[in-house]
């Protein structure tokens, strides 16, 4: 804020109170407008923002006892009151000195002595003449505030999320390049810092905070680092031992052993064919998944009629019995 702004900013009528309102008054109106236009409130509202700007700095002089009188001195002069005068002591005209000299603890000028004079011309302005007389560094600032976090929403396909990505946005009137890193996972967030709505007063930009969608695949799924799959094996597979072939997703495939009794459920691991990142690559995990035969010939029930017939001994849900007596 610089010391012109005194003079051509009506800071009561910024938080809509009269001139006669009290601390308490002032409070009130503030709050209720700093609610109504906070950014956070408003994200990407331009005007919401400068007419935040605006109430602040008026409750930042107003909310000050000496400055809200130094500040109604100086609007009294701008309305009509006392002027800037050259003349000499004891002329009618007020000189500068007889309006400001009681706010700091002086009086008029010297006895005898020359009014003070003051020129708005050829050289500093109002900033330079007020400046030093209000702590040599203009008027009080309001204080640094965060700029608001943005939001934004990006779908990419299984391949782009397992691999990284960088998309562009159009956030808040701007155009926004953002790197997705690998192995993003559907609903994931992605917070970029200092990408958001610029701060005020000298305040940190916020932070644009990035929604993603990811396409599923229909073999593969994202688990961090690891991607997972379901692989369906037979039965003969699965009781007596195979190896079979597993594709991967860079349209390759690679041998995975399947031992004698694997049942449905087991998870078996492929080491480093997982999603590459920095801190190096996952693996794939495989789930087993017995196939059982819809259709049988007659043959095919010949032989299942007499593998039961084989394992007719054997109980297989003898231990659940006994856990739920439990």
């Amino acid at each position: 804020m610089t010391a012109q702004d005194w003079f051509d900013k009506d800071f009561y009528a910024a938080l809509g109170v009269s001139k006669s309102a009290d601390d308490a008054e002032i409070k009130k109106a503030y709050r209720k407008l700093a609610r109504k236009y906070h950014p956070d409130q408003n994200p990407g509202d331009a005007a919401a923002e400068a007419k935040f700007k605006d109430i602040s700095e008026a409750y930042s002089v107003l909310s000050d006892e000496k400055e809200r009188q130094q500040y109604d001195a100086v609007r009294a002069m701008a309305s009509g009151g006392p002027r800037f005068a050259a003349g000499s002591g004891g002329q009618g005209a007020a000189g500068f000195e007889d309006l400001f000299g009681g706010m700091f603890g002086g009086g008029g000028s010297a006895a005898g002595g020359p009014n003070v004079r003051f020129s708005t011309s050829g050289g500093g302005g109002f900033d330079d003449i007020l400046g030093g007389m209000f702590g040599g560094g203009g008027f009080r600032r309001a204080a640094p505030q965060r700029g608001s976090d943005l939001s934004a929403s990006t779908t990419l396909d299984f391949r782009s999320a397992v691999e990284g990505e960088t998309v562009s946005l159009s956030v808040g009137g701007r155009t926004i390049k953002a790197r997705i890193p690998s192995g993003v996972h559907d609903g994931q967030k992605i917070r970029l810092r200092g990408k958001g709505q610029p701060g005020m007063d000298g305040g940190p930009a916020g932070d644009l905070i990035i929604t993603v969608s990811v396409k599923p695949h229909p073999v593969f799924s994202i688990d961090g680092r690891n991607l997972r799959m379901t692989l369906p094996v037979t039965f003969p597979e699965a009781a007596l031992g195979a190896t079979v072939e597993v594709p991967t997703l860079d349209g390759k495939s690679v041998k995975l052993k399947v031992a004698p009794g694997t049942p449905s459920g087991r998870v078996l691991r492929v080491k480093g064919r997982g999603i590459a990142t920095s801190k190096g690559a996952g693996d794939l995990l495989v789930t087993v998944q017995v196939v059982v035969p819809q259709k049988l010939d007659e043959d095919a029930r010949a032989a299942v009629e007499q593998f039961a017939a084989a394992t007719a001994g054997a109980n297989v849900r003898e231990d659940l019995m006994r856990e739920a007596e439990r």
